[in-house]
């Protein structure tokens, strides 16, 4: 029995583990504390799914409760796939922010996953790198 959690941050050593045993580990920065650390507790709306006491899944978004949630994660084990825990992972987010409109960007090894459970593609994205200059 999967028990999901809204609210709850996990500490930096589960979430570390999750994250490394998904495919977003290796585009996160999961070995830098700081900014790890920052990534969780700047979220304003995390959902997280427990199997007992391991965490196997995570919702990490950023809303304005209102118009706009943007789903920065969407992790889940790979041993937990294909359950649904995503799908429900989604499903609490939504609940947590009903007026507002999910947005996301794809991982590449998910991006057929997003249509699947309901996610529509919006080609008019844009991305600014953190260290990039602007223009």
């Amino acid at each position: 029995m999967i028990d999901y959690r809204l609210g709850e941050v996990p500490d930096l050593a589960a979430a570390r583990d999750l994250y490394g045993d998904c495919s977003l580990g290796v585009r996160r920065p999961i070995g830098d504390d700081t900014r790890f650390g920052a990534m969780l507790s700047h979220a304003n709306l995390i959902v997280t799914a427990w199997d007992g006491e391991r965490l196997v899944g995570l919702a990490r978004s950023l809303s304005d409760f209102g118009f706009t949630t943007y789903l920065a994660d969407l992790a889940v084990r790979d041993s937990h796939q294909r359950l649904g825990i995503g799908r429900e992972l989604v499903r609490q987010t939504q609940r947590a922010a009903p007026q507002a409109k999910i947005v996301l960007l794809a991982a590449p090894a998910a991006v057929d996953y997003y249509p699947r459970i309901g996610f529509s593609h919006h080609p008019q994205a844009w991305l600014l790198d953190g260290d990039a200059p602007l223009r």
